[in-house]
């Protein structure tokens, strides 16, 4: 067979608009899974967190520590998305990497030791990384820039399945079985997603593929066909650099989530650790209905022509100012229930920032420079996880009481998230800065 023949074989075009939505949907679907896994990853951290410091002896500080040095090299990793995006077909890209995060958490189940931990998860963060650009990336490319909204919404959306579903499962089998076993359950449902996802994965026609994709040609899309703008021109785009602030502060108070509300839950208010474990949906659940709420409306609406700095900039940058509000008075309340509900509503308005503006992004560069710009911007806003977790260990420590140390830094967190939406409307407009990199020097 001549090499004209092989290529033509192997090659299978799909053009923009003839794509199967029952296989967009379902592929996003498969997606959406494995984020609920690597969500899993981040959570049992914060389920874990007390039953390790009882056998280690830990501080609250070191155990924010971890936190806080999990998001160093999960910032690091976040830059090598574009080239793992040209190194590898995404098939393959995420095979790697969902095998690392299964295998890195092993460790600490045979022997368990702070360096243990304290490695096992600087590895892992090095691992997710990547994970979130290219996630979006493959989810893009099934669906046009003015859809993109809803997909961006149910990935950002698996970390509030993980904390409604799997964290209550995995704090019954911490409470259960032991935290050990937590773990081992992460690195089985890690390796049975990556069977699933080798046999049934195919790249869609809305991003520009890589040389190595054998999934789709990159001439199937007239966009993709676009020359490659340079990537400084992206990053000092207005909406790129008010974008990342205001992702940054909110992916700040999502790490002092991940890592610390069971905690909260269960020293600072006095719940069990059951209940604490199980509660960590309560945020979540919010969070998913409006993530999902504004993304499905937001589409339909800028489909109809509404404005995308309206729909993805102003609105989520509203809902981050209804946080902070609420945020701020959280030290002043002395019922557990009632901060637990404040806390849960906060996170839940800030919650669709996420998919809003990860689709704002992906709107200002050309789609074969998707995952370079996801990868950066993604990588940048994980800055924010790497002070707040030691940041509230050390308040905490030095706080009167545990429950003061925690409201202490959810109000501080709330507010400096208020101020960066702020900035963001005055400064983001993602039709504005597309049509500014675009254009000719």
């Amino acid at each position: 067979m001549s090499t004209g023949t092989f290529k033509k074989a192997a090659v299978r075009v799909i053009e923009p608009g003839a794509e199967s939505r029952r296989t967009a949907w379902g592929l996003t679907s498969l997606l959406v899974l494995l984020y609920i896994v690597n969500y899993g990853d981040k959570v049992v951290l914060g389920i874990i967190a007390q039953p390790l410091a009882e056998e280690l002896g830990l501080r609250s500080s070191q155990i924010g520590l971890v936190g806080s040095l999990f998001f160093l090299t999960f910032t690091i990793g976040g830059f090598f998305a574009g080239a793992l995006n040209r190194w590898l077909t995404l098939r393959w890209a995420l095979v790697l990497l969902a095998l690392g995060w299964s295998v890195v958490m092993l460790p600490m189940v045979i022997t368990a030791t702070f360096a243990v931990l304290l490695v096992s998860r600087l590895v892992l963060g090095l691992a997710e990384g990547p994970t979130s650009a290219l996630l979006h990336t493959a989810a893009y490319s099934w669906h046009p820039p003015t859809r993109r909204a809803l997909p961006g919404a149910l990935l950002a959306g698996s970390a509030s399945v993980a904390k409604i579903a799997v964290a209550p499962l995995l704090a019954y089998v911490t409470v259960t079985m032991g935290w050990r076993s937590a773990l081992v359950a992460l690195s089985i449902a890690g390796v049975a997603w990556c069977v699933v996802w080798v046999a049934l994965w195919r790249q869609g026609p809305y991003v520009g593929s890589n040389k190595k994709d054998e999934a789709v040609q990159d001439a199937a899309s007239a966009e993709s066909a676009e020359p490659t703008i340079p990537w400084v021109r992206i990053f000092t785009t207005r909406t790129f650099v008010s974008g990342v602030f205001l992702v940054m502060s909110c992916y700040a108070m999502s790490s002092v989530i991940l890592t610390w509300l069971p905690s909260y839950f269960e020293v600072g208010l006095g719940y069990s650790r059951l209940q604490a474990g199980s509660m960590f949906a309560f945020p979540s659940i919010t969070g998913l209905i409006l993530m999902l709420l504004t993304s499905t409306i937001g589409d339909r609406l800028i489909t109809r022509g509404v404005s995308s700095r309206l729909i993805r900039i102003v609105l989520p940058a509203t809902g981050v100012l209804f946080c902070g509000a609420f945020l701020l008075v959280l030290p002043a309340i002395d019922s557990p229930a009632l901060a637990v509900l404040v806390v849960s509503l906060g996170y839940g308005f800030a919650s669709p920032v996420f998919p809003m503006l990860n689709a704002a992004i992906s709107e200002i560069c050309p789609p074969r420079q998707t995952a370079g710009t996801m990868g950066v911007f993604l990588a940048i806003m994980a800055i924010g996880g790497l002070i707040a977790p030691y940041g509230t260990g050390l308040i905490v420590d030095a706080a009167s009481t545990p429950a003061a140390g925690y409201a202490t830094s959810f109000q501080v967190l709330g507010v400096v998230a208020a101020l960066c939406a702020l900035l963001a409307v005055l400064l983001a407009n993602p039709e504005r800065d597309k049509a500014k990199v675009r254009s000719t020097q």
